[in-house]
């Protein structure tokens, strides 16, 4: 197991000892080809990892229409902000083939920041310098499309 967190993006900077401690709070999870993983307005259950296949995170619209917001593939995650916030889903994820899952649910995320852990402080600090290069990503995009319209 610890081979298989070490690939994780959240884990990067996790050492060996503190991989062996969040392997115990691992659940393994799967889903087959077009199985929804959770839905609007979920309580979320935890934090979740991909070890293999691919995850489409969409939003639905008012009028059914389901609208793509990333396509995530191995070693990504999803589902913190619904941690982060202490809140509900706000889209829905559908795994976009046959996909495996590792979960640190709610309750052990919590508890590792109730500690104090270290462990928490490091994967509190990869989640935020992943949602600043994503955000950077989107600013992008936005002032390319701008620029070119």
């Amino acid at each position: 197991m610890i081979k298989t967190l070490r690939k994780q993006v959240l884990f990067e900077d996790l050492d060996t000892r503190e991989l062996a401690e969040i392997s115990k709070i691992i659940q393994e999870l799967k889903f087959k080809k077009g199985e929804q993983i959770f839905s609007e307005k979920e309580d979320t259950k935890g934090l979740y990892l991909i070890k293999s296949g691919r995850v489409e995170i969409a939003k639905v619209t008012p009028d059914g229409w389901k609208q793509p917001l990333a396509i995530l593939a191995p070693e990504h995650f999803f589902g913190e902000l619904s941690i982060l916030e202490k809140r509900r889903h706000e889209a829905i994820a559908v795994a976009v083939e046959d996909t495996e899952i590792l979960l640190i649910a709610v309750n052990e995320f919590e508890k590792l920041e109730k500690d104090a852990s270290p462990i928490a402080f490091k994967i509190m600090k990869k989640i935020a310098l992943v949602m600043c290069k994503n955000l950077r990503r989107m600013n992008d995009k936005f002032l390319n499309a701008l620029i070119s319209y």
